[in-house]
């Protein structure tokens, strides 16, 4: 925890861990009851609020079927600086929430790599 907030690992640990847990379907209260915890409790390490000690970091990884390496890749926080690459930033939000989930999951399985191409043209346009 610094100054202002939380620390941005803290942050990135809990993404993944939210991340893993909405690929695969399942709820807070589920995370919650499989390590002893309220679902309060996994809303706390998700947002990055509360840091992960590193035996319930090996209770979430046994419990996500993921090596607990995992819920530290993709740090998006640049080593010199210690400041977010805001594009992975954005990144990491999207895939932590629900939507960005069933996006990635729907787009994955399209087979036609020119559809694909024309989504990603179209999504594009919007923005």
């Amino acid at each position: 925890m610094t100054k202002h907030g939380p620390a941005q690992v803290d942050q990135h640990v809990g993404q993944r861990l939210r991340m893993r847990r909405l690929a695969l379907k399942k709820s807070q209260e589920w995370l919650a009851d499989g390590v002893g915890l309220t679902f309060q409790q996994i809303q706390k390490y998700e947002k990055g609020t509360n840091r992960v000690s590193a035996s319930r970091l090996q209770q979430f990884a046994s419990l996500l079927n993921v090596p607990v390496s995992y819920l530290f890749e993709d740090n998006p926080s640049n080593q010199k600086t210690g400041k977010l690459d805001p594009d992975m930033a954005v990144m990491q939000r999207f895939m932590g929430s629900s939507h960005g989930v069933a996006i990635a999951r729907a787009f994955a399985k399209i087979e036609s790599p020119v559809l694909r191409a024309r989504l990603v043209d179209l999504i594009e346009a919007l923005t």
